[in-house]
């Protein structure tokens, strides 16, 4: 943009001298570094804090599909990025050891009920011993808690989606072993109840960033058009200012400026939950400062949305 005013300032230097509206004296030879100086120090410079901007993408949160019991699938309910709605059956484990394990737990405790009503019965007419029913109540109370695990367990041989949202790369079929292992998800599942638009601003342009400010945002995979939004927040922290528990002392690195992250809310709902996950674009935020610079970023945006379609990167 810069390059561009220069330019028009040029072509209209050129145009006085041509015209001879204006001698072309020294003052006028020099006017060209006066004014790259002028645009510098005047405008770009400070749009950099008054309407700050950087790259954006789409996220959204990604579930690992690991199931709470292990056995091998029998059906596999979902197709491959096909919408899906909280609740929905992905897949299913083979019940039938499960039922069987419910079965036996109520057996034994239909049995060790008979035996409790039959030794209360001997403890009110005193022909036998109170330790005896109070062993009985707790045997009942203890296959009680372990038809209520095992009734869980055959529950959870139907697996659901945790989320509105969709799996992604199935590679899943019947008559797989899947395991309860936390290290061994069978799917990914992308929740897309939430939208998550990140931004980064390099920290000399954060200063005066807040949330609620507005901001514009043009997108490569939809060229050539702008949308409003909001600043949600600006994340407190990034990685390179963690701290971890350690055994070690400390070990001194080269320090970066990493950018900070900040959380864009689009104004159309629907159209942020239609953007796909990993989609990139750029951001402007207009800040209560420098607010002169605002057109031009404005201006710079939309160059950048009409360049989206012929640049690819």
């Amino acid at each position: 943009m810069i390059v561009f005013l220069f330019n028009v300032y040029l072509l209209v230097l050129f145009l006085l001298v041509w015209f001879k509206l204006v001698p072309f004296n020294l003052f006028w030879k020099i006017s060209p570094i006066l004014v790259m100086l002028l645009l510098l120090v005047g405008l770009f410079i400070p749009m950099g804090w008054g309407a700050p901007s950087g790259p954006l993408v789409v996220g959204r949160h990604s579930v690992a599909i690991t199931p709470d019991v292990s056995g091998e699938v029998v059906d596999v309910l979902v197709q491959p990025n096909a919408a899906l709605k909280q609740g929905d059956v992905l897949f299913r484990i083979d019940p039938v050891p499960f039922k069987a394990q419910v079965k036996v737990l109520e057996a034994q405790l239909k049995l060790s009920t008979q035996r409790l009503g039959q030794m209360s019965e001997l403890a009110e007419k005193a022909a036998g011993r109170k330790f005896d029913v109070e062993q009985r109540q707790a045997e009942v109370d203890q296959l009680n808690a372990q038809i209520e695990g095992a009734k869980w367990n055959l529950e959870k041989t139907t697996v659901r989606a945790p989320a509105d949202g969709y799996v992604t790369n199935l590679a899943l079929r019947k008559g797989a072993r899947v395991a309860s292992l936390p290290l061994s998800p069978v799917m990914a599942f992308i929740d897309t109840s939430d939208t998550i638009l990140a931004a980064e601003i390099p920290q000399i342009y954060a200063r005066y960033i807040a949330p609620g400010q507005n901001a514009e945002v043009t997108f490569k995979f939809l060229p050539g058009k702008i949308f409003t939004g909001k600043v949600q927040s600006v994340l407190q922290a990034v990685s390179t200012g963690q701290t971890q528990v350690s055994g070690l002392a400390v070990t001194p690195k080269e320090i970066a400026s990493a950018p900070f992250i900040v959380r864009i809310a689009l104004d159309d709902p629907s159209l942020a939950a239609s953007l796909p996950a990993g989609a990139t674009g750029d951001v402007a935020i207009f800040t209560d400062h420098v607010k002169a610079t605002h057109v031009i970023r404005r201006v710079m945006l939309r160059m950048i949305a009409i360049l989206n379609y012929v640049n690819p990167y």
